[in-house]
């Protein structure tokens, strides 16, 4: 009975087994002082260390980021794990780097990248659920996953992971001048948004007339109306009066001005009676700082 050859399996290569030996020179840097030489050295262990943070950079493409950005990243926090690396401690230069650069990298993501500002909790709930999405979008009963199970299998709560799914389009958030038709009748994003309204402005000027109108002449009143809310030119308001076009203009001129005075003035005494409340309230002897301290015990 013949024996079967067994074929040896190779070993499977690290990463970074291409990594350069520069443990003498790190063990050299922090022995240097500030200066030439150190630069010098430094320069050499970064230049050394280059093709694995390029590597780690690669892990990150076709994210919405540039690889050349990226590499640039990458190449930042490996310049920052050789500056605080310390040789005495015992662990291989890799070991320290790798999670210094791949950390530079997520930051740049989450700081640089959002279109919309998230705060950070926000960021790590999309992260988690996003993960989970993926997970469980692997099923075979080929249904999308709900709320609820989202919740499970992250152990969040739904508010939580309604959260993190309402930030998925925060990354990259969809333009204004997006067609939202399935036609292509060119309905943009954008013509769903609401302009102000001219009209609250409106109503807070007739608010703001209405009760001093009362003070008014009858006649005062009645030029208003004609001008205001009937539109008439002042040629056919001298005509209603028995009175001539410009004393029609001098008479709008009047009643406006006085009426803009007398609410500049109210304006102003209610800002004064604000800020005399707010000086009542204030202590009578601040602390140095500012802060009421209180009385002492």
């Amino acid at each position: 009975m013949g024996t079967t050859a067994v074929t040896p399996t190779r070993p499977r290569r690290h990463p970074h087994d291409d990594a350069p030996d520069t443990t003498g020179r790190f063990e050299r840097l922090a022995t240097l002082p500030d200066g030439a030489e150190r630069s010098r050295l430094r320069q050499e262990v970064v230049c050394a260390w280059m093709p694995m943070a390029d590597r780690l950079a690669r892990r990150f493409r076709d994210r919405g980021e540039s690889l050349e950005d990226l590499e640039q990243v990458a190449a930042l926090g490996l310049v920052k794990a050789v500056d605080r690396y310390d040789p005495h401690r015992g662990k291989a230069f890799e070991s320290y780097a790798v999670p210094t650069i791949v950390g530079e990298v997520k930051r740049h993501f989450r700081d640089h990248l959002w279109g919309v500002h998230v705060p950070r909790r926000t960021q790590e709930l999309r992260n988690q659920v996003r993960a989970a999405r993926q997970e469980l979008d692997c099923r075979v009963d080929d249904h999308a996953p709900a709320v609820r199970e989202l919740a499970e299998h992250c152990d969040l709560t739904e508010d939580e992971v309604r959260d993190g799914l309402a930030a998925l389009g925060g990354f990259s958030p969809l333009s204004l001048d997006a067609d939202i038709t399935r036609d292509g009748e060119g309905y943009a994003l954008g013509d769903t948004l609401g302009d102000a309204d001219p009209g609250y402005e409106q109503v807070l000027y007739r608010e703001m007339v209405r009760p001093r109108l009362s003070g008014l002449s009858e006649r005062d009143r009645r030029i208003l109306y004609l001008r205001f809310f009937e539109e008439r030119t002042q040629s056919e308001i001298a005509d209603r009066l028995g009175i001539s076009q410009m004393h029609v203009s001098r008479l709008l001129s009047r009643i406006c001005e006085r009426l803009h005075d007398e609410i500049e003035a109210d304006t102003a005494d209610t800002a004064d009676t604000a800020d005399a409340t707010d000086a009542a309230d204030a202590p009578e002897h601040p602390a140095p700082n500012g802060r009421d301290k209180g009385p002492r015990p």
